[in-house]
């Protein structure tokens, strides 16, 4: 299937499982579909199965988000106490879309549980209270942690079978009960190896060939010893690559034995927070960047958010070349030669678009070496991997489809376990292959009338406004005039304009402080709606103006250490386009 038909089959309102391998557009096609949502006023409640997931969406955990938090079951006194919880309560009864990314790493026993709660909540015996749900992910990529529940006041969900199928989300009674349209992604916007790519589908399989073994085992490094790689990882080949491991211990080491040999000075740049300290904890434990930045002249570093403006994404590799005059900022020159003068940037959990807690980092982490958990959703040109010691289904599969060609492979090594994908997923992905072919022959055969009918009145009954039923693709530059046209032209607050666009806001103040310096804005008439109150403005104003005089320039780091964690770098910016 495309991804034009499954945003067709979306748009009508059906539940969905969209899925594919790497690379095969699931991210750009949900995107695409939220943006449709919002552009017809119906704002959809994105969440992830993992706190990795959520922070690259700036959404909410899928626990999060339906009040389960931690629990492994549900009884009817926890049922009752997350319906009397106003704010989850009313976060579910507004939702129309319910969208859960990396549906892979979420267990039956949760799906289950999150369904219970809809259901409770909106008062309704249909899945998920008649919610629109979609799942998106590849049941390929690394499976949830495994748990046997075991409940003494009440049965559990799940009880211990020994079943591995109740192991995955689609075990779940809930998965059955949405009788979900399977939308299996085919295209590749990844891999452009036909070789390589054969060996990647040898594997999803189920049956990795002696073909596929072998043109793995041509990508292996020769004649390494192992206690000397992991010493001095600078003899492979291939020194720029990103290095891939299944251990945190090996990926820290490497990472800080590297750094500790550039003679050049050293800079730390400490993460800034805001909001509940539970919800800040988690963010900063799901970020890929770390809490303390360290960073040299000549380190090797991975950019960890998107950033349109800048042209670099969540894996774009690079080295610092070095730091602004007063070592607030480091500057980066990407491996495709473009140097960047690196800003803060904010990771965030919100509710719509109320922000519940937020943490402020340089995008970076060191990137000698990564885990290959926290690779999964990367595109990297070259990678060096040691699949050695791969204990998990599909973490070898993980690795090795996280670069473009053959040759940006660089092995170790691997064990069986690395070229193996778990035998249940296997016998599953058939189905859905099957399901998302009749699927699209189903769609196919709907006159294009009668499908237009159907996406019209899904937006009506959801209680959306029919606008542009697919926004136009804008260029730079009219990306910045539709920004301009919204402040200015409709009187759209930042949070208005984020939402309507489906962007962040320190993106939206990226185009005003375009728009300032290319004086199609006068800040001061023009921006009037969005200027902060004379409470927060006159500090930040204050404390901007001292950076001023001392240093020439308006140095967001130095002002943010002078005014401290309850101002937000985003709120920075936005007073420093009125002086």
């Amino acid at each position: 299937m495309t991804q034009q038909e499954a945003l067709e089959i979306l748009k009508t309102g059906a539940n969905v499982f969209l899925t594919g391998e790497p690379g095969s557009g699931k991210t750009h096609t949900i995107n695409e579909y939220v943006n449709y949502l919002r552009a017809n006023a119906i704002q959809p409640a994105v969440t992830a199965s993992t706190g990795i997931a959520a922070t690259h969406i700036g959404g909410l955990t899928i626990h999060s988000w339906s009040g389960i938090g931690i629990k492994h079951s549900l009884t009817k006194r926890d049922l009752n106490s997350i319906a009397d919880n106003k704010r989850v309560a009313n976060r579910i009864k507004k939702t129309k879309v319910l969208i859960i990314d990396e549906i892979s790493m979420l267990s039956a026993e949760t799906l289950t549980m999150v369904e219970k709660v809809c259901r409770t909540i909106l008062n309704s015996n249909l899945p998920f209270g008649g919610l629109q749900v979609v799942l998106v992910g590849d049941f390929f990529q690394l499976p949830p942690v495994q748990r046997r529940v075991v409940v003494t006041d009440e049965q559990s969900f799940f009880p211990d079978t020994g079943d591995d199928s109740v192991l995955f989300a689609f075990g779940s009674p809930a998965w059955r009960e949405l009788d979900l349209t399977v939308c299996y992604l085919l295209e590749q916007h990844r891999q452009e190896d036909l070789a390589f790519l054969s060996a990647l589908n040898d594997i999803r399989s189920g049956k990795a060939t002696e073909i596929a073994r072998n043109c793995f085992a041509t990508r292996v490094i020769l004649n390494i010893n192992m206690k000397d790689e992991r010493s001095d990882i600078t003899a492979m080949p291939e020194q720029s690559a990103t290095k891939l491991f299944p251990h945190n211990l090996d990926v820290d080491r490497i990472n800080q034995i590297e750094l500790s040999k550039l003679s050049s000075a050293s800079h730390s740049y400490l993460m800034q927070s805001r909001g509940a300290p539970p919800l800040v904890e988690s963010l900063q434990r799901h970020c890929l960047s770390p809490v303390t930045l360290e960073l040299k002249i000549g380190a090797k570093v991975m950019f960890t958010k998107n950033n349109p403006e800048l042209k670099f994404v969540n894996g774009t590799l690079g080295e610092v070349i070095g730091f602004s005059h007063d070592n607030s900022q480091p500057i980066v020159e990407t491996r495709s030669g473009r140097k960047i003068m690196v800003e803060p940037m904010e990771w965030a959990i919100q509710d719509d678009v109320k922000v519940l807690a937020a943490i402020s980092q340089f995008p970076l982490r060191l990137a000698w070496a990564i885990t290959v958990h926290k690779s999964q959703g990367m595109s990297l040109d070259a990678a060096v991997m040691d699949l050695r010691q791969c204990f998990e289904y599909g973490q070898g599969y993980v690795a090795l489809s996280r670069v473009r060609t053959l040759e940006g492979l660089y092995l170790l090594g691997f064990n069986d376990r690395a070229l193996e994908v778990h035998p249940t997923v296997s016998a599953e992905d058939a189905r859905f292959r099957a399901a998302s072919e009749v699927a699209s022959q189903q769609l196919s055969s709907i006159n294009p009338s009668v499908l237009r009918t159907r996406q019209t009145d899904f937006i009506k009954s959801s209680g959306g406004v029919i606008g542009t039923e697919t926004p136009p693709k804008v260029t730079k530059d009219s990306t910045h005039q539709l920004t301009r046209q919204l402040v200015i032209s409709d009187r759209l607050t930042l949070q208005e304009i984020a939402s309507n666009r489906g962007l962040t806001i320190g993106t939206i103040i990226g185009h005003l402080e375009k728009l300032v310096a290319e004086l199609e804005i006068v800040a001061e008439s023009d921006l009037a709606i969005i200027k902060p109150k004379s409470s927060r403005f006159e500090p930040i104003k204050k404390a901007l103006d001292a950076v001023q005089k001392k240093e020439g320039q308006m140095f967001l780091s130095q002002t943010r250490e002078l005014l401290g964690p309850d101002y937000s770098f985003d709120e920075i910016r936005l007073v420093r386009l009125f002086l």
